[in-house]
């Protein structure tokens, strides 16, 4: 379906497309994550919690006017938080989270302050003080 639409315009409609409703987002960790349309509601993007370390807000579309709604994953890639104020998370719930996810992925790193932290894909051992 996408390919038929986009053969319908040209090279700048494309490119502003592309701008306005990208079909992948780059996260903090270098990961290019697939956006979802599917909502009628907001684009969705499913990171790994982990990922978005360092970001501060939450990714928009439509030159900043739609905010995409995070499913924030476990290492698992099972849903531990849905929300489209990422600042917000950070600063209430996400202590929550990381007390559960330390039990059960112990050899992930859970820092204490995310927006400081160093994005990962992968299993990274707290750093040694």
């Amino acid at each position: 379906m996408q390919a038929a639409l986009e053969g319908l315009l040209d090279t700048t409609q494309r490119r502003v497309l592309a701008e306005l409703a990208p079909t992948h987002i780059a996260v903090p960790s270098g990961s290019r994550i697939p956006v979802n349309y599917e909502s009628t509601e907001s684009p969705s993007l499913s990171v790994r919690l982990q990922e978005m370390f360092g970001c501060v807000d939450t990714p928009r579309l439509m030159r900043g006017k739609i905010a995409v709604t995070l499913h924030l994953l476990s290492p698992a890639s099972r849903p531990v938080q849905v929300t489209r104020d990422l600042a917000g998370f950070w600063r209430g719930s996400y202590a929550d989270v990381r007390k559960d996810m330390r039990g059960r992925y112990p050899r992930h790193y859970w820092p204490e302050n995310p927006l400081e932290a160093e994005p990962t894909r992968g299993v990274r051992r707290k750093p040694s003080a």
